[in-house]
Protein backbone atom coordinates (compact mmCIF):
# COMPACT_ATOMS: atom_id res chain seq x y z
CA UNK A 1 0.00 0.00 0.00
CA UNK A 2 3.02 2.37 0.95
CA UNK A 3 4.43 1.74 -2.71
CA UNK A 4 1.31 2.84 -4.40
CA UNK A 5 1.12 5.62 -2.40
CA UNK A 6 4.96 6.56 -2.93
CA UNK A 7 4.20 5.86 -6.63
CA UNK A 8 1.07 8.48 -6.35
CA UNK A 9 3.56 11.32 -4.49
CA UNK A 10 5.76 10.54 -7.17
CA UNK A 11 3.58 10.94 -10.30
CA UNK A 12 2.21 14.30 -9.33
CA UNK A 13 5.45 15.60 -8.26
CA UNK A 14 6.21 14.54 -12.14
CA UNK A 15 2.78 16.52 -13.34
CA UNK A 16 4.25 19.52 -11.36
CA UNK A 17 7.26 19.86 -12.97
CA UNK A 18 5.55 19.07 -16.27
CA UNK A 19 3.21 21.72 -15.63
CA UNK A 20 6.13 24.28 -15.17
CA UNK A 21 7.45 23.26 -18.49
CA UNK A 22 4.35 24.00 -20.30
CA UNK A 23 3.08 27.50 -21.15
CA UNK A 24 -0.14 29.41 -21.68
CA UNK A 25 -1.17 32.78 -23.25
CA UNK A 26 -3.75 34.72 -22.67
CA UNK A 27 -4.58 37.70 -24.85
CA UNK A 28 -6.84 41.48 -24.19
CA UNK A 29 -7.34 44.24 -26.77
CA UNK A 30 -6.10 41.96 -29.97
CA UNK A 31 -2.80 41.27 -28.55
CA UNK A 32 -1.86 45.02 -27.37
CA UNK A 33 -1.78 43.11 -24.24
CA UNK A 34 -0.40 39.41 -23.69
CA UNK A 35 0.56 37.54 -20.40
CA UNK A 36 2.64 34.08 -20.82
CA UNK A 37 2.55 31.89 -17.76
CA UNK A 38 3.28 28.39 -16.78
CA UNK A 39 0.29 25.71 -16.66
CA UNK A 40 0.98 25.71 -12.65
CA UNK A 41 -0.30 29.59 -12.95
CA UNK A 42 3.09 31.05 -12.63
CA UNK A 43 3.25 34.62 -14.28
CA UNK A 44 6.51 34.39 -16.32
CA UNK A 45 6.02 37.29 -19.22
CA UNK A 46 3.45 40.30 -19.27
CA UNK A 47 3.93 42.40 -22.89
CA UNK A 48 1.90 45.22 -23.64
CA UNK A 49 2.33 47.12 -26.70
CA UNK A 50 3.62 50.95 -26.50
CA UNK A 51 0.46 51.66 -28.68
CA UNK A 52 -1.71 50.48 -26.57
CA UNK A 53 -0.09 53.30 -23.69
CA UNK A 54 -0.51 55.87 -25.47
CA UNK A 55 -4.21 55.95 -26.29
CA UNK A 56 -5.08 54.34 -22.77
CA UNK A 57 -5.64 55.05 -18.99
CA UNK A 58 -4.24 53.33 -16.21
CA UNK A 59 -7.74 51.71 -15.33
CA UNK A 60 -8.25 50.50 -18.93
CA UNK A 61 -4.86 48.83 -18.93
CA UNK A 62 -5.17 47.20 -15.15
CA UNK A 63 -8.78 46.06 -16.42
CA UNK A 64 -7.32 44.18 -20.04
CA UNK A 65 -4.09 43.03 -17.51
CA UNK A 66 -6.63 41.40 -15.71
CA UNK A 67 -8.67 39.84 -18.33
CA UNK A 68 -5.14 38.90 -20.44
CA UNK A 69 -4.24 37.11 -16.90
CA UNK A 70 -7.74 35.17 -16.44
CA UNK A 71 -7.58 33.78 -20.31
CA UNK A 72 -3.95 32.40 -19.37
CA UNK A 73 -5.21 31.04 -16.18
CA UNK A 74 -7.93 29.36 -17.76
CA UNK A 75 -5.85 28.06 -20.21
CA UNK A 76 -3.69 26.69 -17.09
CA UNK A 77 -6.62 24.82 -15.57
CA UNK A 78 -7.77 23.40 -18.33
CA UNK A 79 -4.20 21.95 -18.93
CA UNK A 80 -3.74 20.65 -15.12
CA UNK A 81 -6.97 18.94 -14.86
CA UNK A 82 -6.45 17.25 -17.96
CA UNK A 83 -2.50 15.87 -16.15
CA UNK A 84 -5.04 14.72 -13.47
CA UNK A 85 -7.11 13.11 -15.25
CA UNK A 86 -4.96 11.30 -16.96
CA UNK A 87 -2.61 10.10 -14.24
CA UNK A 88 -5.96 9.72 -11.80
CA UNK A 89 -6.76 6.92 -15.39
CA UNK A 90 -3.23 5.49 -14.51
CA UNK A 91 -3.21 5.14 -10.84
CA UNK A 92 -6.74 3.40 -11.46
CA UNK A 93 -5.72 1.24 -14.14
CA UNK A 94 -2.46 -0.19 -12.11
CA UNK A 95 -4.44 -1.02 -8.76
CA UNK A 96 -6.79 -2.81 -11.05
CA UNK A 97 -9.04 -0.35 -10.91
CA UNK A 98 -11.28 0.57 -7.49
CA UNK A 99 -10.63 -2.93 -6.38
CA UNK A 100 -12.24 -3.81 -3.07
CA UNK A 101 -14.31 -0.44 -3.15
CA UNK A 102 -15.40 -1.25 -6.43
CA UNK A 103 -17.48 -3.99 -5.08
CA UNK A 104 -19.26 -1.61 -2.24
CA UNK A 105 -20.99 -0.10 -5.48
CA UNK A 106 -21.74 -3.36 -7.21
CA UNK A 107 -18.59 -2.99 -10.12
Amino acid sequence: MFDKLFEAQQKAEDIKRRLDSISVKGEAEGGAIQVVATANKKVKEVKIEEEFFKNSDKEEVEELLVVALNKAFEQADNISQSETAAMTQEMLGSMGGLGALGKLFGK
